[in-house]
């Protein structure tokens, strides 16, 4: 009996050990279950961080390629634009080209007729007033001055010789007399009058436009002279003056 019992017990003992064993195995997947989850749960997490931090830079970047297109088509507007002005401008710069080649030839016939105007005209500054036509001649064969300056420097060369038929000035010169080349002081009163008068005051006279050529004047003139040389030089005010002039002549009316 007694050992009936004890072998009982032992089967009873070793059934509680062989269970023992399994529940703790049982504990253990149990935990390596869970470790294993939490480690599926943090993958997850990280994975929902990185899926809604690529869905921001998502946004951002469909954001700014809607911004860039925008722009592009901002920037195609302004390119459209520019292209029609730069055909303007083009346009312009064949008619200007057109209108220099047509303007050549009738800025070449104004010099030809400045030139010829002042070959005709009193004899005063004769140097200054050629050299300027000798400028502008040089003036035209120059590719690097625009030919508007070409015809601005023509007009203003025009307008001094306007200025000189309502002013009165003063200058140094010689002149032929009696064979001799002379130092003289020119008076010239617009266009109306050309005189001089030698440092000695001893010789004056004036320029006959009719006769082309100079003439002397009675002492009586000297007075005047030397009275418009300080209005010239504005050493006095302006005052009448007792000069010789052209009488007037009728114009001839082409029938």
């Amino acid at each position: 009996m007694r050992t009936k019992l004890l072998v009982t017990l032992f089967v009873a003992l070793w059934a509680f050990s062989a269970s023992a064993e399994s529940l703790q195995q049982l504990v253990e997947q149990v935990v390596k279950k869970n470790a294993a989850l939490a480690r599926t749960q943090k993958k997850v997490e990280k994975v929902s961080e990185e899926t809604g931090d690529l869905v921001t830079k998502y946004r951002m970047v469909t954001d700014q390629l809607d911004s860039l297109e925008a722009y592009l088509r901002q920037v195609e507007k302004l390119v459209d634009a520019q292209r029609k002005e730069m055909a303007h401008l083009q346009e312009q710069i064949d008619n200007a080209a057109m209108v220099g080649r047509e303007m050549f030839p009738l800025i070449q016939g104004m010099i030809d007729a400045l030139e010829a105007f002042i070959n005709l005209d009193v004899p005063f500054l004769p140097e200054e007033r050629h050299k300027r036509v000798q400028e502008l001649r040089e003036l035209m064969t120059r590719a690097d001055v625009a030919d508007s300056e070409k015809y601005r420097r023509l007009l203003e060369a025009f307008q001094i010789e306007v200025n000189y038929g309502h002013t009165i000035e003063d200058y140094d010169g010689t002149i032929e007399l009696e064979g001799k080349t002379i130092s003289v002081s020119f008076l010239r009163v617009g266009r109306v009058a050309l005189l001089y008068i030698t440092p000695d005051e001893k010789h004056l006279g004036f320029w006959n436009q009719a006769q082309r050529k100079w003439e002397p004047l009675p002492p009586e003139y000297r007075d005047s002279i030397k009275k418009g040389l300080r209005m010239a030089r504005k050493q006095t005010t302006y005052d009448l003056l007792r000069i010789p002039v052209p009488a007037p002549t009728e114009a001839e009316v082409k029938k």
